[in-house]
């Protein structure tokens, strides 16, 4: 009812390229065992930034408290929704399949996602990503 948001998380290490944070979506999934970003249902009064993070936190694990926004894109394919996805970088790897929407986390370099499985929104979505990374 309230739209959708999710987080890429992003860490830079000096002489190599970024890597991202992908979340492997569990088989009973919409898309189930494809890669895509952490998210889900943003709830009434909360901002997409406070549902992303929160989501993020129930799917992927504690946030490290070192972060900071990189910048988002917003797919509104309706008036009355949208999905926004949160850049975030951190100064440190964390995640693991902490419940049941999870089946795997992977740190991937920046120019590798796409060779991979890709959630079809998430797929749509990735070049618009993929700039805020490269242009941060």
């Amino acid at each position: 009812v309230f739209g959708a948001a999710g987080v890429v998380f992003v860490l830079r290490s000096e002489g190599m390229a970024p890597l991202v944070m992908l979340q492997k979506r569990s088989a009973w999934a919409h898309e189930g065992g494809t890669w895509s970003c952490a998210g889900g249902a943003i709830d009434e009064g909360e901002s997409p930034y406070e549902a992303a993070l929160r989501e993020a936190s129930e799917e992927v694990g504690e946030i490290p408290l070192h972060h900071h926004v990189l910048g988002q894109y917003v797919f509104a394919p309706a008036d009355d929704w949208a999905y926004t996805t949160i850049v975030l970088e951190v100064d440190e790897m964390f995640g693991a399949s902490v419940n049941f929407e999870t089946d795997a986390v992977a740190w991937v370099p920046v120019g590798e996602v796409e060779h991979r499985p890709l959630h079809a929104g998430f797929a749509a979505a990735w070049p618009h990503l993929q700039a805020i990374i490269a242009g941060a």
